[in-house]
């Protein structure tokens, strides 16, 4: 293999695909990267078996080929380069990297060692802007649980049907759903669980133009992403296997009020009063009385704060607690200024709103 890249085009390449290496892998070809140069491209492919990200850039391809050489090593390398590189390997799996007055041997593993990737059936597919889907796992992925006992819950759940694209993550004190109206085939609606590493790739890799095709089987899925000057990722992931909970039961029925807030001026509210809670006292009460919401934390160990906001308010006195840091995540996973919060009682679930495909459940705390 024998080729010529621009730092840019390397660097990003690498960029995109070093994230899903794992540093501590008992298989050394895991620790490597894919080099595969044909017609003027270079693809990057990395992978910890779980999660495999490939990105294609350009390239000078003089003499075409494939070669694994360690990731950390290449990406130190060519980050302190200057101009144009050249890489060239010999029939050892020694790679050479020229770049001016530099010059390196870095030695790797044969190209067939590396893990071949799983191959997509068409009918399984759906494609939309990447800007939407970025958007979507935005307003869902902070509410992903982190507790393996309950392995189902730690990915996002997306359902393909009835010209909808629906995302839901919940870790059991909350949960978060968008919906996006999508053109779907009856042949390729379904449901599947990504995992949170994979979701966190995404949320990195997206970009606010171009589109991403998403292609899923039994137990694996893959987002191409393409842009219009050439750059393209693949990422491909494993799915969690198991039934994702009926999340239509936690949506709580018709609320007795619906107040419209201000998002900033709430979300710095809570963010002032979260200032006064402790591990043991981490609440903030939410006193809606005529006109006004008041926000108070008290913890015995550290003191005590009180908000007051003016909000548009007629109904009953109603006061209700929540982990103030439940109502920041989606808060600052907005971007509407106006927000809406749907309450029943001080015992049932609160609920988030936007005017758009959004919903938010999140589980009252006892009042003190």
């Amino acid at each position: 293999m024998n080729l010529t890249i621009t730092k840019e085009q390397i660097i990003a390449g690498l960029q995109a695909v070093q994230n899903v290496v794992s540093t501590r892998t008992t298989l050394p070809i895991l620790s490597n990267v894919l080099l595969r140069a044909e017609d003027g491209k270079v693809e990057f492919t990395a992978t910890d078996l779980d999660v495999t990200v490939a990105c294609t850039v350009e390239a000078k391809v003089t003499k075409p080929g494939a070669i694994t050489v360690p990731v950390k090593k290449l990406f130190g390398i060519v980050r302190e380069l200057t101009g144009e590189i050249d890489i060239e390997t010999d029939e050892k799996n020694v790679t050479s990297v020229r770049s001016g007055g530099s010059f390196f041997k870095i030695h790797g593993l044969a190209a067939d060692e590396f893990p071949p990737l799983p191959k997509f059936k068409d009918d399984k597919k759906v494609a939309l802007p990447q800007e939407t889907v970025k958007a979507m796992l935005k307003k869902t992925s902070f509410a992903v649980s982190t507790d393996e006992s309950r392995y189902v819950l730690n990915g996002i759940f997306i359902s393909l049907k009835d010209h909808k694209m629906t995302l839901v993550a919940t870790d059991g004190r909350r949960l978060a759903l968008v919906d996006e109206e999508v053109d779907i085939s009856e042949k390729s609606s379904g449901e599947f669980i990504v995992p949170a590493k994979a979701v966190n790739e995404l949320n990195r890799l997206l970009l606010d133009k171009g589109d991403v095709e998403i292609k899923f089987g039994e137990n694996q899925a893959s987002f191409a992403l393409k842009d219009d000057k050439g750059f393209s990722v693949l990422l491909i992931t494993k799915l969690i296997e198991g039934n994702y909970p009926n999340y239509r039961q936690v949506i709580p029925g018709e609320p007795k009020e619906r107040i419209a807030l201000g998002r900033e001026e709430l979300v710095q509210a809570l963010r002032r009063a979260e200032i006064m809670t402790s591990e043991k006292a981490n609440s903030v009460k939410l006193t809606f009385s005529k006109n006004t919401l008041t926000i108070t934390a008290n913890s015995p160990e550290v003191g005590e704060a009180r908000e007051t906001l003016a909000v548009n308010y007629k109904g009953n006195e109603i006061a209700i607690a929540f982990n103030p840091r439940y109502l920041i995540d989606p808060l600052n996973a907005l971007a509407e200024d106006e927000v809406f919060i749907e309450l029943i009682d001080e015992l049932s679930p609160g609920v988030l709103k936007i005017n758009g495909p959004f919903l938010y459940v999140v589980m009252p705390m006892r009042l003190n």
